[in-house]
């Protein structure tokens, strides 16, 4: 007998450290809510507007979620936390401007990407207009991306300054600590509306990248459901609508 309450003892604690398994879609419509995770300081793409989450890949997942007639709980959370919840099955779904790489798919499984954008420089010097004028030059970008990875990457720049917050890195170059800052081409053109008297220049492109939602490794039901909903968006009229309300453009992934 006290093998057999030491035997499941062991087991519970075992379940304590244990992540649960993610959830199908068959089982997240059963249940008639998702839980998706973001930042939630990604303007326009992901923001706070009060206590109350807004923007595109908002507004994209909420239509997306309402297709499958189910209810949505967000959790928002640091850019560099995300993934690492998803892997953990904190969340099923996770969407905030992630680039698409080799590598994060080793951990996760994307979805078809919902937009393209990329890397752009963001500066107060004119005489800046592409990469190899970051040579001698500090640049500031945001932990855990893969502007942080591309900049590294840059010929001759003299030091790259990370921050966990894109707006971080932004305030960075406002104030002056930095030269340069690499952001996505949405973000710099609201960064520059939003901070007229700062004197910003958008210069050029630093690289170009498609973006996903993720969800746990192996979670194609998952995937897949979300990639029939995004299809169906962009085929009625929905994506386009949103894309032009948060960017002024359609901002789909061309072929």
């Amino acid at each position: 007998m006290k093998l057999i309450k030491t035997l499941a003892a062991g087991l519970l604690a075992l379940a304590a450290v244990l992540p649960a398994q993610a959830r199908t879609f068959e089982e997240i419509k059963k249940d008639g809510k998702i839980v998706m995770a973001t930042e939630g300081q990604y303007p326009p793409y992901n923001f706070f507007q009060g206590a109350r989450l807004s923007g595109f890949e908002i507004e994209l997942a909420e239509a997306i979620a309402k297709k499958w007639g189910v209810a949505v709980e967000w959790k928002a959370l640091s850019f560099d936390a995300l993934l690492a919840g998803l892997r953990h099955d904190r969340w099923d779904l996770v969407i905030a401007g992630h680039a698409i790489t080799d590598e994060r798919a080793k951990a996760v499984t994307f979805t078809a990407p919902h937009f393209c954008g990329g890397g752009i420089i963001v500066t107060r010097d004119a005489a800046i207009k592409e990469g190899k004028d970051l040579a001698g030059k500090t640049v500031s970008v945001q932990t855990g991306t893969t502007f942080l990875d591309e900049v590294k990457k840059v010929p001759g720049v003299r030091e790259v300054k990370n921050f966990p917050q894109d707006t971080d890195a932004r305030s960075a170059l406002i104030s002056g600590r930095t030269d340069a800052w690499i952001t996505d081409p949405a973000v710099a053109r609201a960064a520059v509306a939003a901070n007229a008297s700062a004197g910003l220049h958008i210069a050029g492109l630093l690289f170009v990248e498609r973006n996903g939602a993720a969800v746990a490794k192996g979670n194609t039901s998952l995937a897949g459901a979300f990639n029939q909903a995004l299809h169906e968006l962009q085929a009625d009229g929905t994506y386009a609508a949103l894309s032009k309300k948060f960017f002024g453009e359609d901002i789909r992934c061309k072929p």
